[in-house]
């Protein structure tokens, strides 16, 4: 998959892992992983971005795998956030398949 498009959702797709549940770091990138096939290194400038913009909170929560792990949750103001960008998800995917029109791979 092009690398613009696996950037353009990688935003979106940390949102709705975290507003499932808090989650730590690694947890998030092997759920993103199974889909799109990323590096780990991508989604630790995101989570912290997304801490320093207040659409995150962390806090360190034991571990019996080793020392403890941090965890990320989404604030009030990320689920705004992340409302704003479902809805453009919907959106942008809607006038994509509108442009395409049913269009097939024709190769």
């Amino acid at each position: 998959m092009d690398i613009q498009l696996k950037k353009g959702v990688l935003d979106l797709l940390v949102f709705n892992i975290i507003n499932h549940e808090d989650t730590y770091g690694y947890e998030i990138y092997q759920a993103i992983d199974k889909v799109l096939n990323i590096s780990e290194s991508t989604i630790y400038p995101i989570l912290r971005k997304m801490v320093k913009e207040g659409f995150l909170d962390t806090y360190l929560k034991a571990s019996n795998e080793g020392p403890p792990r941090k965890y990320f949750t989404i604030t009030i103001h990320g689920k705004k956030r992340y409302k704003a960008l479902c809805d453009e998800w919907e959106n942008f995917k809607n006038s994509i398949e509108e442009l395409l029109g049913g269009v097939k791979n024709e190769t």
